[in-house]
């Protein structure tokens, strides 16, 4: 298994556990922490869509905020109101 792999795994861990005053959900993480966790001295764009995948074939989704990262459960999303051609025409 591969470095973000088994990084992956251990952030999809942590979306259930209990830390930060909350039982379990979304949290965001530093970069520095990425790092770490990764074993990187730099994270790379490349590194952070690798992640991001890897967190998606898993159920979660990774949200770049420049110095942090945010992971949601997919799940979160699936209620958001849908965009349709009706809204995107020119009145």
């Amino acid at each position: 298994m591969t470095t973000i792999e088994t990084a992956a795994d251990k952030l999809a861990t942590l979306y259930g556990a209990e830390f930060g005053g909350k039982v379990s959900g979304r949290y965001r993480i530093p970069q520095k922490l990425l790092r770490e966790l990764t074993g990187r001295r730099r994270l790379y764009e490349a590194d952070i869509e690798a992640l991001r995948r890897a967190l998606l074939e898993r159920g979660y989704v990774l949200i770049d905020m420049d110095s942090f990262c945010v992971v949601m459960s997919a799940n979160a999303f699936v209620n958001y109101r849908r965009v349709g051609k009706d809204a995107l025409a020119d009145d």
